[in-house]
């Protein structure tokens, strides 16, 4: 077939379209010359039309591979849009009867047919194949072509097969469509789909009109949330979360709330399912909450923007979520929530896997980590990953996110990037990442000793640092091109050609200094990593710390015993005037409001007035009553002297949720006596020593107790007896 055949005319035609976007033109040309194609394109970036069009202009019917029932349907209701032919396109999977399946055969052997959609599982079927096997097949599309890639974010072990299966049915062209794939996943298609000289087509992984911002996820995340979807109200935006509980926890929060929020989740029955999806297209309600099985057949153009309350298990599917953002070239907005403890959830669930899709998963989360904690421009550090390079000075959105907005300070690091790069060299490039940090802190593991590592002179060159500034380190060495990641054993750390002339040639390094994330899960709040742009006044804070420090001095207790940190905090971000507004304050119930509320409302007041303050009333966020339930049962059964063990099977935790219940409870100012409980744990002079610590510590962070004590005391202990000492002394 002619490469300059005219294809505006058929666009027009059957699309109405005017003009391609970006390669979609020459990936037609590709598929109609009837080579084996490759694309890899963006979501939102045209990926179904690169078929679709040449499946209506070619003899024959195209085979359209798709693992989503709900996507196949949209993509076949959208093209018999196009068709007076009702049978141009057909879906055929296990959700068909048999007149159904007979009216697909029918149309398909009289040719009306252009494109037939099916399931990997329902290709397998013999009877498919052999009816297909007699039918004139123009080519065959994989869509969602990750699929096939152990080391895709959505694997299915189905699509392994696929190649064995076309090959049956005809020898005809093979075209892999995916919207996310690194290096090591795009090898790993072309392999196993057999298709290894395909033309390859991949369009700039850069979604220009998108703003990425991560920020810590504190106890409060709920009331972040509410508050950033209130600012956009009338907006349409998705809330993922990891599990279906949480779904339907956040769309209950939401509705509470007046947010007009459906939950979405494969729990749900599918009528349900189907209309909570319409009432988000039709705009009867403006947020889903829903977990990933949501989302895949959406093409909802002005979604505003997409929060993730969990981060998701790999960058893959991070970007491809936050890819439902914007696009329609408008306003998108992606904020994930981040704490280190959901990566420490997720890698337990992986502890059933076989060992090999562990070390798939470990690998893929930590560089989510990576992406997460990094202060480098998100940009340029999400495109990395994708094998694209990025100007972030001049690079088209390169301001369009939260690290560019607030820079973090960087410092000279020349001396270190030669030190880390010269000992992947000594260590004949044979480490991953950690044990290469390992190697540079000097700190044995049998991974290092199998290769008498630890004997040689450079080991521990770097050991006045710490690992985390080294791993930062090394994803800034790894982004800048001085190291790479091989791709056959993937993780292990190569040098390039530029980091091995960086050794004796070492120019300057501005090293971002990263986030501190603090992964202590108690009441302490981490700091936004937007800096300030959380809005704490600054100016107020000191005004109600030295407030605080007087009444504490007052009553002989520590300043943390009268309110904490976290709640002066959300005080100067809510500026509360009156009791019951205090009493919706981070960790103050009414009891804690009533006791030492008084000063630091009549104080916030006349700040307000002074600085001619705007209050924000509507931050004032309402529970779902949910844990109060809870709450009342933890109080009745500790004022029973139930063991704790007890409490909390009864109400399906584990200790760890129990205490932070019991936390809450406690530094909101209501009375809770489990001396009862401690005194099977801990004698008179231990339970002296600990409540005499508190006495006199400067803050309450358990951490800091862990090191004083040095291991006479675990976790559990010391944040039982810090749930004793606010009760007795600020309660």
């Amino acid at each position: 077939m002619n490469e300059e055949i005219d294809l505006h005319g058929p666009l027009k035609k059957f699309f109405g379209f005017n003009k391609f976007k970006g390669l979609q033109e020459e990936v037609i040309k590709s598929i109609l010359n009837k080579q084996d194609t490759f694309v890899i394109m963006p979501t939102g970036g045209g990926k179904s039309l690169c078929y679709q069009l040449p499946a209506l202009m070619n003899e024959g019917t195209a085979i359209v591979v798709s693992p989503l029932i709900a996507l196949m349907k949209n993509q076949v209701d959208a093209i018999r849009g196009i068709s007076e032919h009702r049978g141009i396109a057909h879906v055929l999977n296990s959700s068909l009867n048999k007149s159904d399946v007979a009216q697909v055969k029918s149309d398909i052997e009289s040719g009306i047919t252009k494109l037939l959609y099916v399931a990997p599982e329902s290709l397998i079927k013999e009877e498919y194949v052999t009816f297909l096997r007699a039918q004139k097949i123009s080519f065959v599309a994989i869509d969602e072509a990750h699929c096939i890639s152990e080391w895709g974010h959505d694997f299915r072990p189905e699509y392994r097969n696929l190649r064995t299966i076309i090959k049956e049915i005809d020898n005809v062209p093979v075209i892999g469509l995916t919207a996310t794939a690194t290096e090591k996943v795009q090898e790993d298609i072309l392999k196993t789909l057999g298709i290894t000289n395909a033309k390859t087509f991949k369009a700039s992984f850069n979604r220009e009109n998108l703003f990425y911002e991560v920020r810590p996820k504190t106890k409060d995340v709920e009331k972040d949330i509410i508050r950033f979807v209130k600012q956009r109200i009338g907006k349409s935006g998705i809330i993922y979360c990891l599990s279906r509980k949480k779904v339907s926890e956040i769309a209950q929060v939401l509705q509470v709330n007046g947010i007009k929020a459906v939950p979405y989740h494969a729990g749900l029955d599918a009528k349900t399912r189907v209309k909570h999806q319409d009432m988000f297209l039709m705009e009867d309600c403006d947020v889903v909450v829903a977990t990933i099985a949501f989302g895949m057949g959406i093409d909802k153009p002005d979604v505003r923007f997409v929060i993730h309350h969990d981060i998701p298990k790999s960058l893959e599917s991070y970007y491809q979520e936050t890819g439902r953002a914007g696009r329609d070239g408008g306003e998108g907005y992606c904020l994930a929530f981040y704490a280190y403890k959901d990566i420490e959830k997720l890698e337990k669930f992986m502890a059933s896997k076989p060992v090999a899709e562990q070390e798939i998963g470990h690998a893929l989360l930590q560089e989510v980590v990576g992406y997460a904690e990094t202060s480098m421009n998100r940009r340029k550090y999400l495109l990395h990953y994708f094998g694209e390079e990025f100007d972030e000075i001049n690079g088209l959105g390169a301001e369009l996110d939260d690290n560019t907005k607030n820079p973090k300070k960087k410092h000279e690091a020349k001396a270190e990037v030669v030190k880390l790069l010269s000992i992947v060299r000594d260590t004949k490039e044979k480490y991953k990442s950690k044990d290469i940090v390992s190697t540079i802190i000097g700190k044995e593991n049998a991974m290092l000793n199998s290769h008498k590592t630890p004997s040689r002179p450079f080991f521990g060159i770097g050991k006045e640092r710490s690992d985390m500034y080294w791993m930062a380190l090394l994803r800034q060495v790894l982004v800048a091109g001085f190291l790479r990641k091989e791709i056959e054993q993937y993780g292990v750390i190569k040098l390039t050609p530029l980091g091995l002339k960086y050794i004796d040639n070492a120019t300057s390094f501005m090293m971002t200094e990263d986030h501190v994330y603090d992964t202590e899960n108690d009441s302490s709040i981490i700091t936004n990593a937007r800096g300030n742009a959380g809005g704490v006044d600054d100016k107020l804070m000191a005004l109600l710390k030295d407030l605080r420090k007087s009444i504490a001095k007052k009553l002989g207790v520590p300043p943390f015993a009268v309110f904490q940190d976290p709640s002066l905090e959300d005080m100067a971000l809510k500026y509360p005037i009156t009791l019951e507004d205090l009493s919706n304050v981070h960790g103050v119930g009414e009891g804690k409001a009533r006791k030492y509320g008084k000063g630091f409302i009549t104080l916030i007041d006349a700040y307000v007035k002074e600085n001619d303050i705007l209050r924000p009333d509507d931050l004032v966020v309402k529970s779902t009553g949910v844990n109060s339930g809870l709450k009342l049962y933890i109080i009745q059964n500790t004022d029973r002297k139930l063991p704790l063990m007890d409490i909390a099977q009864s109400k399906g935790l584990v200790m760890e949720e129990l205490i932070k219940e019991m936390e809450a409870i406690i530094f909101s100012g209501t009375k809770l006596n489990i001396n009862y409980s401690l005194d099977d744990v801990l004698d008179e002079d231990q339970q002296e020593e600990i409540f005499d610590y508190f006495m006199e510590a400067k803050t309450d962070k358990i951490q800091e107790a862990l090191d004083e004590f040095d291991g006479d005391y675990d976790e559990e202990e010391l944040r039982l007896m810090r749930i004793k000492f606010i009760n007795e002394v600020a309660n």
